[in-house]
């Protein structure tokens, strides 16, 4: 069950404050010259993708509808904010009855999406926008980063299972949005417990070295596992020599003995090794799973052994080298008064560097070639080919300030799997590349 996904009741802490300073600082200005009111249209986006990766991954969605809902200024955030002097007087009082009222569109989570696409709209006054771009962006890049390193990952792993085990090797919280963000990229499992309690993921988990180490003989060790767990528990066979332990595993727990782990040394040539060995003592069903700072390459390299499972955590909680995807939230357009009916006008911010932007409020529609599969991201903001109705990606999240959107995790996970098998082969190739479709503008005046 994915309670935070569906709406149940879930704590979570205002999220008022997981934002830049000068959020607050641009409302009070706004607030004074009579600004802050004018319909304001701002997009999430990316200039370019990660070095070499070739197609980027959605995910945070629901995080970020969670962070929205939840972004309220309580009596204590506003009292910190006028101890601080952060804002004036007139600021913590419009603050105080904020609550986001616009619209949000967005890709949907699990999408793919390439430099420029639009992957979220965040529509409403400039005073209720601009609050949101630090969480917003907070969320989306993080999450994504994951999910992106997890779908190579699980691209790279084909029909063999991933487990998600990097908390230990991030922020105790991260952990849980790494976890969340993994199971859309395409892991099947989670060793943390906070994940599964939040996000409905399968959790799974045996035994470390310690266990092994706190017993007299790796027998007793374990016999003990065994007689809790059951035989088709998984045992830790490299803590001392690996051939005796996987010996000594199959007397104790016999053929029925579910899987053996293997934490270190060459894990290619050890696989093919306790495979033999596991067949030999009849425990022919017996499952090896694999752990060790794996990563995308790694679990390429393991292709032709014989292993059912991968365990991955420091690489995939780090993005393997990429904890960022670069997403910006970049005003777009805005009224050209504060009348509610005065119509947009595009704004973007030219400059040297690559820091550019277009302006416009847009659209994103993937075209499909005539076998079906994606050959462009056409971005536009002027009306939609028609050829191209059937196929935009932005979906209506959040509306008049309502969530409308919420969706179990699974359909996002699903998604993102058609999604990564509309795209061309070459799509989830190892190797470094450009993106595997371009991006294409179709430009115009913003429409109001």
């Amino acid at each position: 069950m994915n309670t935070a996904d569906l709406g149940l009741p879930v704590d979570v802490p205002s999220t008022a404050l997981f934002t830049d300073q000068y959020e607050l600082t641009m409302l009070q200005a706004a607030l004074k010259a009579g600004t802050a009111e004018r319909r304001s249209v701002f997009e999430v986006f990316t200039r370019r993708l990660p070095e070499g990766r070739r197609y980027g991954v959605v995910a945070g969605t629901g995080r970020v509808l969670d962070a929205v809902e939840n972004f309220r200024f309580d009596t204590d955030v506003l009292d910190f904010l006028a101890e601080r002097n952060i804002v004036d007087g007139p600021t913590l009082e419009w603050l105080a009855g904020y609550r986001f009222s616009g619209d949000i569109w967005g890709y949907p989570e699990g999408e793919v999406y390439f430099p420029g696409s639009p992957i979220m709209r965040v529509e409403g006054s400039f005073a209720e926008c601009v609050l949101l771009e630090t969480v917003i962006l907070s969320i989306l890049n993080h999450d994504s980063a994951i999910a992106a390193a997890a779908s190579r990952m699980s691209s790279a792993a084909g029909d063999r299972p991933l487990i998600e085990m990097g908390a230990r090797r991030t922020h105790e919280l991260a952990a849980v949005a790494a976890s969340r963000a993994a199971y859309v990229g395409g892991f099947a499992t989670t060793s943390d417990l906070a994940a599964g309690f939040r996000y409905g993921i399968p959790t799974v988990g045996t035994s470390a070295h310690a266990f092994t180490l706190l017993h007299d003989h790796e027998r007793d060790a374990f016999r003990a596992q065994v007689d809790s767990l059951g035989r088709r528990t998984t045992l830790l066979v490299d803590t001392y020599d690996v051939a005796e332990a996987v010996r000594t595993a199959v007397e104790v727990a016999g053929p029925e003995l579910g899987a053996v782990r293997i934490d270190s040394g060459d894990l290619l040539l050890v696989a093919h090794r306790v495979r033999q060995q596991l067949d030999e003592l009849g425990a022919t069903n017996t499952k090896i799973t694999v752990t060790s700072d794996l990563d995308e390459y790694a679990i390429a390299s393991l292709a032709a052994a014989p292993v059912d499972a991968y365990g991955v955590g420091t690489q995939l909680v780090t993005g393997s080298g990429h904890p960022t995807c670069s997403m910006v939230y970049k005003l777009v357009a805005r009224a050209e008064s504060g009348d509610p009916q005065a119509p947009l006008v595009p704004v973007a911010k030219k400059s040297i560097g690559g820091k550019t932007s277009v302006g416009g409020r847009k659209w994103a529609a993937r075209r499909l070639d005539a076998e079906g599969v994606a050959e462009a991201e056409v971005v536009g903001t002027v009306e939609v080919p028609a050829g191209l109705v059937d196929r935009q990606l932005l979906v209506e999240l959040v509306k008049s300030g309502q969530v409308v959107a919420r969706e179990p995790l699974d359909a996002a996970r699903a998604r993102h799997q058609a999604a990564r098998a509309n795209l061309p082969f070459s799509a989830t190739q190892l190797s470094r590349g450009e993106p595997v479709i371009p991006t294409e503008y179709v430009q115009g005046r913003s429409g109001s």
